[in-house]
């Protein structure tokens, strides 16, 4: 996926640009996605993020690639707890989860609910898996590497590398409060 692509939130509210080929295509089976996608899922309206294995699905950007063309302002982050160094960005205008940031990290991992499903980047890996009780059940279409591998590490090196060792700051006005956390 060499191309440049618009992605959208459900009601098209928030809009953004990606650039060139994703830095990879996972589905993350942490625990801290698990249970943010359970907590998130409550939002009115919001879609159901973890599939039927658990699994998250994301496709990671260098921050540079990515533009927000619209929607900025009905962006609010959402973290597990208050010192999190984790945030998850949602649109608010229909609670779907635009963005996964990892703090210092040069990266996005945009929810693959942005995508078109005609679009959706191939998934190359599963991450995390050593994060569930019963992973000998997951399919053995991709690699199901229990934490993140060396060439996962290597993918996000050579990615910022390429960035000039840039970190670009999202800036992200609120955060959103959810019940239950």
């Amino acid at each position: 996926m060499n191309r440049q692509m618009t992605v959208a939130c459900h009601c098209r509210q928030v809009v953004l640009q990606v650039n060139g080929p994703p830095i990879a295509t996972v589905e993350c089976l942490c625990s801290s996605c698990r249970k943010a996608g359970a907590i998130l899922a409550t939002l009115p309206g919001a879609p159901q993020i973890p599939d039927e294995k658990g699994a998250t699905r994301f496709v990671m950007y260098r921050k540079d690639r990515v533009n927000f063309v619209k929607g900025m302002d009905r962006l609010k982050a959402f973290r597990l707890s208050s010192g999190a160094g984790t945030r998850r960005v949602i649109a608010t205008c229909c609670n779907a989860p635009v963005f996964l940031e990892m703090k210092g990290g040069h990266w996005l991992s945009l929810y693959a609910n942005l995508w078109p499903a005609d679009d959706m980047p191939k998934l190359e890996m599963r991450t995390m898996t050593g994060d569930l009780d019963d992973s000998e059940n997951l399919p053995g279409d991709v690699p199901n590497l229990q934490r993140h591998s060396l060439s996962f590490y290597g993918r996000l090196f050579g990615a910022w590398v390429k960035m000039g060792f840039r970190n670009p700051d999202i800036v992200v006005e609120g955060e959103l409060d959810v019940q239950g956390r």
